[in-house]
């Protein structure tokens, strides 16, 4: 990648000011950095977020789109100074990160917006903004009648137009672990899902690396239909792109997402007020319009437009419709089941 004479300039800028002020901290020295995760996730922080963050501390940010997996393995790699500031993870991941310590407690009480989160958002170790919804997604031009189970995908006219992700992300796991209850397992038990898995795979057109590049296969008509994300797929629907979602009736599969100040990060503060700007309701009013239609956790934010209709009209509605799955149990498993796919599973 060239280097352009601007950032040039503002690389020697920082250098000289680093060092004509030795007290000058290495959080006054470089940008707050952000690990949001990939695709509509970092669409959505780009555009709302960020720009609130930056009116309300005067700050500045980077995002660093990455899975929760690899976010970890980066702070691990360097936790005495650590090349993430925040840190976004679902369930899986942020038992991991606490366990392993890599992330600080929220000062609950400096927080403007904590006691206004539902109580299962209400995390000390990381509040939750925002819910994740995973169905059932596909393209209405090609599929014309909606499925309505995750049994849908084993139909001999899918054959080659199924796309799903691997068990390094939330989704892909989840998805192993709802067809392994189906067939008669559980979070403990996930041999009926890969035998399921092993039949799929007529079917299989693609397994994609994470939900954003999922969602991408099906603006490039890769794919059909498959297990998705609610989120991964709206600003591609709002582009055009032939995409809908469907709740299969085992239930839609709902987690929350949670956010972390980063230990040993030399940006607590800034850390602190990006949380606080994703917990606000401004921002989460604005994330839950389309074309993001983020669920939101605070409870000023009435569920209202395309997520009370397709979803639920209230937290309530949402935990009574979706399945909520043991992640402590499931991370026990985890490692050697991704190990065994992608042994096993391949297109």
């Amino acid at each position: 990648m060239p280097l352009h004479r601007r950032s040039l300039l503002a690389g020697a800028l920082t250098l000289g000011a680093a060092q004509a002020f030795p007290g000058l901290s290495r959080a006054q020295a470089r940008k707050l950095v952000f690990a949001t995760f990939t695709g509509s996730w970092e669409e959505a922080h780009r555009a709302v977020l960020v720009p609130a963050f930056r009116k309300n501390s005067g700050g500045d940010v980077i995002l660093d789109p990455m899975l929760s997996v690899d976010q970890i393995a980066k702070v691990q790699a360097a936790r005495a100074n650590p090349p993430i500031d925040v840190m976004l993870h679902d369930p899986g991941p942020a038992l991991t990160a606490i366990a392993q310590d890599l992330v600080e407690p929220y000062p609950v009480a400096q927080s403007a917006h904590y006691g206004d989160l539902i109580a299962d958002a209400q995390e000390p170790m990381g509040p939750a903004p925002f819910f994740q919804i995973v169905g059932l997604t596909y393209n209405p031009e090609k599929v014309k009648t909606p499925p309505t189970s995750w049994a849908d995908l084993w139909k001999p006219e899918y054959r080659g137009r199924v796309g799903i992700t691997n068990l390094n992300s939330t989704l892909g796991t989840g998805f192993l672990v709802e067809i392994a209850r189906m067939h008669g397992g559980s979070e403990t038990d996930v041999e009926p899902g890969f035998k399921a898995l092993e039949a799929l795979k007529p079917n299989l057109a693609a397994v994609a690396a994470n939900p954003g590049a999922l969602a991408a296969l099906y603006q490039q008509e890769q794919v059909d239909i498959g297990p998705g994300n609610f989120n991964a797929i709206q600003i591609l629907k709002a582009r055009g792109v032939p995409v809908e979602f469907a709740a299969p009736k085992e239930g839609i599969i709902a987690f929350k997402t949670t956010i972390h100040i980063v230990k040993n990060t030399p940006s607590k503060e800034l850390a602190f007020r990006l949380i606080e700007a994703a917990l606000s309701p401004e921002v989460q009013a604005k994330l839950m319009q389309s074309p993001y239609l983020i669920v939101p956790t605070n409870r000023k934010v009435a569920m209202e437009g395309e997520v009370a209709k397709v979803l639920a009209r209230d937290a309530d509605e949402l935990k009574r419709k979706s399945v909520f799955q043991d992640w402590a149990a499931i991370n026990r498993g985890r490692p050697a089941w991704i190990e065994r796919f992608n042994r096993e599973i391949r297109v």
